[in-house]
């Protein structure tokens, strides 16, 4: 047995670069507040919390959450790579529909620090250790970085096998820019051109520019979710419910496969949509909005054949025909996407879950998805999980 979750309230604080970012505990207790108010209650009445970061130590999420209130509810801390937002949402849409709670919060942030991602612990096995020996094999460019040779390769994989250029990345890059100016908590809001994006800095010749990688970025995000009878009970709007919610890891075809594509996630994204899919009687085209995990551009285009927005080799024609944005099938990352609005990782998946909820509420603005009803999140850590949330409008 379970009950409907109701998304009542979502919150978030606007993305900047590492430096200029407030304390972690600031940010979050904002974003917290943020979501607090929309929902229209107080803290007092949340009954639990799942609070989600990467980088911090244990109980960060409890020194976060005494800047709101000190009322001895259960806080659990989340970290599973960049799909840690969603994980906590997730954990904390089960509290709920399981009813073990009636209220619950979902809590994320990073504080960054510039430059390329590494491992903190480095005196003890990896948990990319078998991922590292994979892309060793499939991707002998050892000079780039790790986060790139994976995006990238799996990037290289489809180009191989499918004759996708690099400029096709490139609009990926673009169209995340247009999306991004209208957004006023996106880090980076200028409008970039495919030819800006092509003739930035080749950090992988043939392969990837710059503009097509994600910035580290610092934020926070939140999100409040309630049963029915709590949102009746207290007056609260339940306008948006959880339809369907699947979290997958990765299986055989990870390394079994050799193909880049299943090392950044593939099948493990394909699984999880098709869960999301079959539970809530869908089926791809009914989807309006989505907001996706664009850590790289080639990872945006890997992922619509994983949900099935496009046939398996068809992401290329799906984006050259603007299948991707406004006026065409599915509007994806209205946002801005991890490549404009940046990629706090603990906040991430709380963050697309703030544009998805704002869409189906239609108070998007100038981003907003005419019509939008059903609406989709898919939150990607390499490690692995993903975690795949369907959105709709009651």
């Amino acid at each position: 047995m379970s009950q409907e979750v109701l998304v009542v309230g979502v919150g978030m604080t606007p993305f900047t670069k590492p430096g200029a970012n407030e304390p972690y505990p600031v940010m979050a207790a904002k974003a917290a507040k943020t979501a607090l108010q929309d929902a229209g209650i107080g803290y007092e009445r949340i009954e639990q919390a799942y609070v989600g970061y990467v980088y911090g130590d244990s109980t960060a999420g409890q020194r976060a959450l005494y800047e709101v209130g000190m009322t001895g509810i259960p806080i659990v801390n989340v970290n599973n790579n960049c799909s840690t937002g969603s994980t906590a949402l997730y954990l904390a849409r089960q509290a709920v529909a399981s009813g073990a709670a009636d209220c619950v919060l979902a809590l994320g942030f990073e504080h960054m620090s510039p430059g390329a991602i590494g491992a903190m612990f480095k005196d003890r096995p990896s948990p990319f250790e078998k991922f590292d020996e994979a892309t060793d094999e499939l991707v002998s460019n050892s000079e780039v970085p790790l986060a790139l040779r994976y995006f990238g390769g799996a990037g290289l994989a489809h180009m191989q096998q499918f004759g996708t250029q690099l400029s096709t990345f490139a609009k990926i890059r673009a169209k995340a820019s247009r999306h991004a100016e209208n957004n006023p908590l996106a880090l980076f809001r200028k409008v970039v051109s495919e030819e800006d994006v092509m003739n930035s800095p080749m950090m992988w010749p043939g392969v990837m520019t710059r503009l097509m990688a994600c910035p580290p970025t610092c934020g926070s995000a939140a999100a409040v979710l309630c049963s029915p009878a709590f949102a009746k009970k207290h007056g609260l709007t339940g306008d948006v419910r959880i339809r369907a919610q699947a979290m997958t890891t990765d299986g055989p075809a990870t390394f079994g496969a050799r193909d880049m594509r299943e090392v950044v996630g593939f099948s493990m994204a394909q699984a999880a949509a098709r869960k999301v899919y079959d539970a809530a009687g869908v089926e791809p085209k009914d989807i309006n909005v989505v907001e996706l995990h664009d850590c790289f551009a080639q990872n945006e285009l890997i992922t619509y054949e994983a949900l099935g927005l496009c046939p398996i080799g068809g992401a290329e024609k799906f984006v050259v025909d603007g299948d991707n944005t406004y006026g065409g099938k599915v509007v994806t990352n209205p946002s801005g996407g991890l490549l404009s609005k940046g990629h706090p990782l603990g906040a991430t998946g709380l963050a697309q879950c703030t544009e998805l909820v704002q869409q189906l509420r239609g108070k998007a603005e100038k981003r907003q998805v005419e019509g939008a009803r059903l609406a989709l999140q898919h939150n990607l850590g390499l490690g692995g999980a993903c975690v795949v949330t369907l959105y709709e409008r009651v």
